[in-house]
């Protein structure tokens, strides 16, 4: 058996393990880690019900965007089986009206046979100006798109909609806690980390520059060496 802590892995919306490629790699040394792709769960209470399934009794947990609001659901249901919590370009508010509005309409055209356009148009607000040249990055994003296809798109979609405002329980919160957040986030902007770090007791804070939405892609070595010194830290 492993001495080593068990470390799950979260994907965003609508991603797969490939995201965190490089810190399943890289992180082998000091930590067990094991991503549980969420696609096939339509609530952020079935995701975080899998992952609990799935999971040893202790564990780290790292979540980006969507898996951020699963890890923060597992804290609420079963806040004693987690050694360490990582929040990775996520929010711990409610969608908005507006946001809810684009996200059904983002559906729609979905299931009319425009899922590739669809995730095309996403790609500005998603990653880093720079990467968006980067065709082979470019094609790793939208390969994991495609293998989460339309039907699982449209499940995280609902799931992000009706998902609660985590904000209430953030003072809760008691275990060694890493906030990360691309210095260039569109879509969950630094601003909303600041205010996770700031409700969790003893949370650490980190902007990295030159890095859109998909930190653990876009600025892998960098993650990866924030969430070694976190997984080691006492």
């Amino acid at each position: 058996m492993s001495s080593r802590p068990a470390l799950i892995l979260l994907p965003g919306m609508p991603l797969d393990a490939a995201l965190w490629d490089h810190q399943v790699r890289h992180l082998g040394e000091v930590a067990d880690p094991q991503v549980i792709e969420l696609a096939d769960c339509a609530t952020i209470a079935a995701m975080a019900d899998k992952v609990l399934a799935q999971a040893p009794e202790r564990f780290a947990v790292a979540g980006l965007s969507m898996g951020g609001y699963v890890a923060l659901e597992i804290l609420r249901r079963a806040p004693e089986r987690v050694e360490r919590l990582a929040l990775l370009d996520t929010n711990a508010r409610p969608d908005t009206e507006e946001a809810t509005a684009t996200r059904r309409e983002a559906v729609a055209l979905a299931r009319q046979g425009r899922y590739g356009q669809v995730i095309r148009a996403a790609l500005p607000r998603l990653i880093h100006p720079d990467r968006l040249t980067d065709d082979g990055f470019v094609r790793s994003v939208l390969a994991q798109m495609e293998r989460v296809g339309v039907d699982g798109y449209a499940r995280e979609q609902e799931a992000i909609i009706n998902r609660v405002d985590s904000r209430p329980g953030l003072a809760a919160i008691r275990c060694p806690t890493l906030v990360i957040c691309g210095r260039q986030d569109i879509l969950t902007p630094p601003a909303l980390h600041e205010e996770m770090a700031d409700a969790i007791p003893g949370a650490r804070l980190v902007l990295i520059e030159d890095c859109g939405h998909l930190s653990a892609m876009e600025q892998p070595q960098a993650v990866t060496a924030l969430m070694r010194d976190w997984l080691l830290r006492d």
